[in-house]
């Protein structure tokens, strides 16, 4: 049996995860026209014709989450596996919700809040499930972050093996193929049939990383990298309008989705070990909180000061402003809410073990009592 080789912290996958968010950060402030109140092409003529391309990060995102939580389930149990994502999850969440509501709701000029009940049911994280609209629209992609943990909670119910999560791969690969065409939604909801390459191959990747590459891993991987190209041409229509869609060609996104997948690949067979420089750690732990509150917070300070300032200057305030922001976030709340939650989390399962039936069982029985019958001479139970 393959056996799971020591490695060194993964510092190149924290680099990634920062290259993908400053991506959507660019995509979100150079590419679109909420910000600035006109098309940024006349901003950034240069500049805005790479960052259209930039909300690709979440495909990256997608790709590099597949690997990580492949990584987070193995050897855990499903209560492990829930303490560590809501912990990891929700600290800056809540932090996030009510600063953007707050800065949306005081300067209303890029969006604004339908009504503080919305605010309220976002901060559980499954607002796109009963059709609440997102107090940031970049919350879309927790939603599918969490049908994808549900996932994998099946795959940690069955147990983490090599074997068993090839089968999973194997089964959410059928599903996400043929949920297009089966007309059921709740099979397309969770097979996520745009997503579920990055993933799958995120996995694979890590399967890689863990027992080794063989064939029938990068044949998953290629498989998956083919599946990815169908959407590539919806998601343009979504992120860049349908006319882009039709008038840009595809090749740059096709382009960045395979350097995504080339990159990941190469962390996986060991290519970037010895890339360990200690800030990349930082990157990585700031990213969450970056992505989490730069949208509408950032867009909203562009559109307030950009008749002030030069626009090159301005948007590398916001973006260092955010980046600094995320930091305090990850450092004051982060840290000290994700252990809290964690160590709360952990005590409310160790109770639910302790008092479930089949711990129960297993403790000795207190003898009973003799029956009444036992108690009673022999010749008055009828036995001679």
């Amino acid at each position: 049996m393959s056996q799971r080789r020591p490695v060194p912290r993964l510092a190149a996958l924290d680099g990634l995860r920062l290259v993908a968010a400053l991506m959507v950060v660019c995509y979100h402030y150079l590419a679109l026209s909420r910000p600035w109140g006109h098309d940024p092409v006349t901003v950034f003529p240069t500049l805005h014709r790479f960052a259209e391309f930039g909300w690709l990060g979440v495909e990256v995102f997608f790709l590099v989450s597949g690997f990580v939580i492949c990584m987070s389930v193995w050897g855990r149990s499903l209560g492990d596996f829930a303490v560590s994502r809501v912990s990891r999850l929700f600290p800056a969440y809540w932090i996030a919700v009510p600063l953007t509501a707050l800065v949306v709701n005081k300067w209303p000029e890029i969006t604004s809040i339908r009504g503080w009940d919305d605010v309220v049911v976002n901060l559980t994280m499954v607002q796109a499930g009963n059709n609440t609209r997102n107090v940031d629209d970049v919350y879309w992609t927790l939603f599918v972050e969490l049908k994808f943990y549900v996932l994998m909670a099946i795959v940690v119910l069955c147990g983490v093996t090599y074997r068993n999560v090839l089968i999973f791969c194997g089964a959410w690969t059928v599903a996400a193929a043929l949920a297009p065409s089966l007309g059921i939604p709740a099979l397309a909801a969770f097979a996520m049939p745009q997503y579920a390459p990055y993933f799958i191959a995120g996995i694979a990747f890590y399967l890689m990383r863990r027992f080794g590459s063989n064939a029938l891993l990068w044949g998953i991987v290629l498989f998956q990298l083919l599946l990815a190209q169908r959407y590539i041409h919806y998601r343009v229509a979504i992120n860049l309008g349908h006319v882009a869609a039709d008038q840009l060609p595809s090749w740059p996104a096709r382009l960045v989705v395979v350097a995504g997948f080339a990159v990941v690949g190469a962390i996986a067979l060991g290519a970037f070990d010895k890339v360990q420089w200690k800030w990349l750690s930082t990157a990585g732990a700031i990213t969450y909180p970056l992505y989490l509150i730069h949208m509408f917070i950032g867009m909203t300070l562009i559109h307030h000061f950009r008749h002030l300032l030069p626009a090159p200057v301005l948007v590398g305030s916001v973006i260092a402003l955010m980046m600094a922001a995320a930091w305090l976030i990850h450092r004051l709340v982060e840290r000290p809410a994700g252990k809290w939650v964690r160590d709360a989390m952990k005590r409310g399962i160790e109770d639910v073990r302790l008092n479930s039936p089949a711990r129960r069982r297993t403790r000795p029985l207190p003898p009973l009592p003799p029956a009444p019958e036992e108690r009673r001479p022999l010749h008055s139970a009828g036995v001679h």
